[in-house]
């Protein structure tokens, strides 16, 4: 499968900024949790705790790029922080990422150690190619652990497929097209904003896919980087 990203015109007259990466890996074991992730874990809580500082995150110009974003979507990013800010503030108040299955939970690692909102899919759920757009007046979306949908307004920004809405961008996800315990292909999603590079949001993305495979295996397709307008 490959994957490819346009961008709505009027997406790219608004942010013309914005980067998403898009990584590959078929083949994977998902379990619900495992030693190798358990060490994975150890590591990494090590790392962040080592880096960051939880009183002067707010100074992080990455944290600071993804909270200047969500104020021009209209959302207050202290109370919905973007995905990678609040992962990384629960460990550092010393608390454990939610255990949800080895894949997940591993480039969830990944997004807190980069501070880049990253998106999981089953790959074989999902119908390519991918657009960045504005949502559809009173679109219906069901994220992840939701009972029943909810309708969108014009204003929201989605990354959606042939077929539906994938994540609302970007900090929610679908929930059909959700990582199980029976998938075996993922598509992973990071997604860049003004203030950050292709670079960093290539690398978390490959970051993410090493860590799939040391806790569930499966084998790297590929990483593609899509951008919205010249950097």
């Amino acid at each position: 499968m490959q994957v490819n990203v346009s961008w709505d015109s009027q997406v790219s007259g608004h942010f013309p900024n914005l980067v998403i990466a898009v990584g590959l890996i078929n083949g994977v074991c998902i379990e619900e949790n495992n030693q190798q992730l358990c060490h994975l874990k150890k590591i990494v809580y090590e790392e962040v705790d080592g880096r960051f500082e939880i009183d002067r995150l707010k100074e992080d110009m990455t944290v600071r790029a993804y909270r200047d974003f969500y104020w021009k979507l209209d959302i207050d990013p202290t109370k919905t922080r973007p995905s990678g800010e609040a992962l990384l503030r629960r460990v550092l108040h010393g608390e454990e990422l939610p255990n949800i299955s080895t894949a997940v939970d591993a480039y969830n690692l990944a997004s807190m150690k980069t501070i880049i909102p990253i998106s999981g899919f089953d790959s074989d759920r999902i119908t390519p190619p991918f657009q960045v757009r504005f949502a559809k007046e009173n679109e219906a979306f069901t994220g992840i652990d939701m009972k029943t949908p909810i309708l969108l307004r014009r204003n929201m920004l989605v990354l959606a497929d042939e077929k539906q809405v994938l994540c609302i961008y970007p900090y929610r996800d679908c929930d059909y097209t959700k990582i199980t315990l029976e998938t075996r292909n993922v598509a992973l999603v990071g997604y860049g904003v003004a203030g950050t590079t292709s670079t960093q949001v290539q690398e978390a993305v490959e970051m993410a896919l090493s860590f799939i495979t040391e806790v569930a295996g499966g084998k790297i397709v590929s990483t593609n980087v899509f951008r919205s307008g010249h950097e």
